[in-house]
Order: C-alpha cells, then sequence, then structure tokens
C-alpha cells in the first residue's frame, strides 16, 4: 500500500469548506482507496453505483440521502446524473447535516452537471495515479517507465504491467467511452489515440491526423477533447507575449500518463524505453507531469517563437513566472534559448530538470536540478524566492 497523505489531506480541507466535493479523475487512479480511508465501504454512507445494492438503496434518492450524518460517498456518480438535483436541494439546507463527496471517473456529463446543478456549492478536486513525491526517489525509473496507474506500477513485473495497461485501454474505449453517452467509435478512437502518441511533446496540428484517418479536422478536434477531458491527454497551451516576435500559438500535446503512452508506442521495459527515438519526448513529458503536481501553478504554459527559441514550461505562481526547461543529457549547459526566453517573458528563475545527481547553477537565476528532488522537499526550491 502507497499513502497518498497529499490528497487525502487535501480532500479533508474541502470538505470542511465545501458541502458537496466532487474527486474526479480516470478509472483506477486510486479515488476510491481514497474514499474508503474516510469511509468504509461497508458503512451505510457508502453508495458504490456500480453495486446493484447500492443503487437500490437509492430507488428513494432524497430519503436515503436526506437522512445521513457526517460524510456521505458517492462512488461513480456519471452513472446516476438524476442525483445532482437532489443534491443541490441538501447542500442547500440551512442546517448542515452531512457533507459529499462524489467521485466520478473524470466525465465530460459530471463536469456539466456539477456546474448546472451544483453551481456555487461544489468543490473540485482532480487526481490523478502514483506521483514522484507518493512512490520516492528509488522508483523514478519503475514509474516513468510503467506510469502512475496503481495497478499498473505495483503490478509482479513488466510484462504483468504491461497486459493491465493494454486491458485498460481496451475497457476504456469499448466499455467506459460508450457508457458517457459518447458515440465514438472504439478501433477509430484507438487508432487516433495510437497517432497522438507518436505527436506526444509536440506541437498539435489536426490536419495530418485527419488525412492519415480520412476524418475531417473537426473530428480529430473531437477525439483530441474527448482524451483530454478524460485526463488521458495534455494539451499545453500556449503564452503569448508581447515581444515582437512571430509566436507558436498551437498547443503542445501530451499523454499524459507515459505508461499509456509506451503502451501504445509497443515499448514494454525500461530498456526499450532508452533506446527508443521517443525517449526524450517521453522524459519531458513524465517531468512535466510530476512539476505540475509538486507546483500545483496558479497557471501553466509553454512558449515557442518561429525563430526557433523556446520554453518547455512557464509556471506562473503568486504572480511570478518562473521557467522549466526539461533535458535528458548528463550535464545541461545554458543555451542561447534559454537566455532569450530569460529575457523576452521576465522570468523571476529558470530551473533546468534532468536525470543527473548534482544541482548547479548556471548562470544568474537558472538552476540546474535533478528530476529527483521532485521527489523530496527540495521541489520547493522551483518557487522560493
Amino acid at each position: 500500500m502507497i499513502r497518498r497523505p497529499r490528497y487525502a489531506a487535501a480532500i479533508v480541507r474541502a470538505l470542511k469548506r465545501s458541502r458537496v466535493v466532487a474527486l474526479i479523475g480516470p478509472r483506477q487512479s486510486g479515488k476510491t482507496t481514497l474514499a474508503r480511508g474516510l469511509v468504509p465501504a461497508d458503512s451505510p454512507n457508502y453508495f458504490d453505483l456500480e453495486d446493484p445494492v447500492s443503487l437500490a438503496r437509492l430507488a428513494e434518492p432524497r430519503t436515503a440521502l436526506g437522512a445521513l450524518r457526517g460524510t456521505v460517498v458517492i462512488d461513480e456518480i456519471q452513472r446516476r446524473s438524476d442525483l445532482f438535483p437532489v443534491l443541490r436541494v441538501l447542500a442547500d439546507r440551512r442546517l448542515v447535516r452531512a457533507r459529499f463527496l462524489v467521485l466520478g471517473s473524470a466525465s465530460p456529463e459530471l463536469l456539466r452537471q456539477t456546474s448546472e446543478s451544483l453551481a456555487g456549492r461544489v468543490e473540485t478536486l482532480p487526481i490523478g495515479g502514483f506521483g514522484l513525491a507518493e512512490v520516492g526517489v528509488r522508483a523514478l525509473d519503475k514509474l516513468w517507465t510503467r506510469g502512475g496507474f496503481p495497478r499498473a506500477f505495483l503490478a509482479r513485473s513488466e510484462i504483468d504491467s504491461a497486459a493491465w495497461r493494454g486491458e485498460f485501454i481496451r475497457t476504456l474505449l469499448e466499455r467506459d467511452v460508450p457508457q458517457l453517452g459518447i458515440g465514438v467509435a472504439a478501433p477509430a478512437l484507438l487508432r487516433f489515440w495510437t497517432m497522438l502518441a507518436h505527436y506526444h511533446g509536440q506541437v498539435w496540428s489536426a490536419a495530418e491526423p485527419a488525412r492519415s484517418l480520412a476524418v475531417s479536422e473537426p473530428t480529430v478536434r473531437r477525439y483530441l477533447d474527448l482524451l483530454t477531458a478524460l485526463f488521458m491527454a495534455r494539451q499545453l497551451q500556449p503564452w503569448h507575449a508581447s515581444v515582437g516576435k512571430r509566436q507558436v500559438k498551437a498547443p503542445k500535446v501530451y499523454l499524459r500518463d507515459t505508461g499509456l503512452l509506451h503502451q501504445l508506442l509497443g515499448i514494454r521495459s525500461h530498456a526499450e524505453l532508452l533506446s527508443h527515438p521517443k525517449c526524450g519526448a517521453s522524459w519531458e513529458g513524465f517531468v512535466i507531469e510530476q512539476v505540475l503536481r509538486a507546483v500545483e501553478p496558479d497557471e501553466h504554459y509553454f512558449w515557442a517563437t518561429h525563430q526557433g527559441a523556446e520554453l518547455d514550461l512557464l509556471l506562473i505562481k503568486d504572480g511570478r513566472r518562473i521557467g522549466v526547461e526539461v533535458k535528458r543529457v548528463d550535464a545541461p549547459t545554458l543555451t542561447p534559448s534559454m537566455r532569450i526566453a530569460q529575457a523576452d517573458l521576465e522570468l523571476a528563475k529558470l530551473v533546468v530538470i534532468y536525470p543527473g545527481t548534482q544541482r548547479y547553477a548556471l548562470a544568474h537565476r537558472v538552476t540546474v536540478m535533478p528530476a529527483r528532488d521532485l521527489a523530496t522537499g527540495r521541489s520547493d526550491d522551483l518557487t522560493a524566492k
């Protein structure tokens, strides 16, 4: 069992502030385990909407939920969208008798219902799989290779991990997507997802995937938005600065879990990963996800100009701009692109993250930091003044 105290504490704080808290994220990312740490599965306050018994108990939802006290958990709530108006009524009661923790598999329906039925009454907490701070420095390569889904990471062998990830992809496409009422054929979405894996870390353009799949560009954009809404893909938006240069205005795309990325690319082991052409792009996406977890910035972007200057990640935290460059080299050096980004974006600091073990300064307000520091308190140096 890998403990996740940061998420657990965030849920407790949110429940103190808000009468309804939505814990959203992909299926099998650990939401249920976290919820059961607060409310046991055999408690009358726990409802699993994939369990027929729980569904029967909610035949009269207002009566069943209205009499409860304390924290009430409703798992897989997107299966019963009719519960949202009931939760709105219960959340508006003058006397606070219960607070509701609702869990959903990152469905667009869940987000739509909470925004319409529970506007101003719900606090949303996104959750992903395991992060480096949770599994520790020694497991960095394992986490990068297998990804953060608990059952993929904790599998007995790389073969077992790959088998689980393959089944996860199949189940998501063949069962979960149709259950959300999304009319996309599983083979078509799988072809697109596989193609997206080859675009990992690149600036997005819908034209080439549309031609390859023989569909329209709006259809391809819809596929990308769907995978983004399901927390399978990340569209890193560009930052536009007033620097008098032509800047890239399309997003960069990444698969959020590197284990699924490697599965779609046919990479089955860490040794295969290190020799694969997408190794550098995979490392970049992995580090970006860990940085976003560690820093929790107010906003995040990438930046690039058509003249060739670029910055992998621009973080805005407490009004300060912090640049992050990701390099998979033995000893990063200061590049002209870094100098341009530092000057044009007026960065408070620039941090270069690499797989080594030594931290050192490259220039004024430019520091090289080992990726392993993201698993420790030293990651705070990213935002320290």
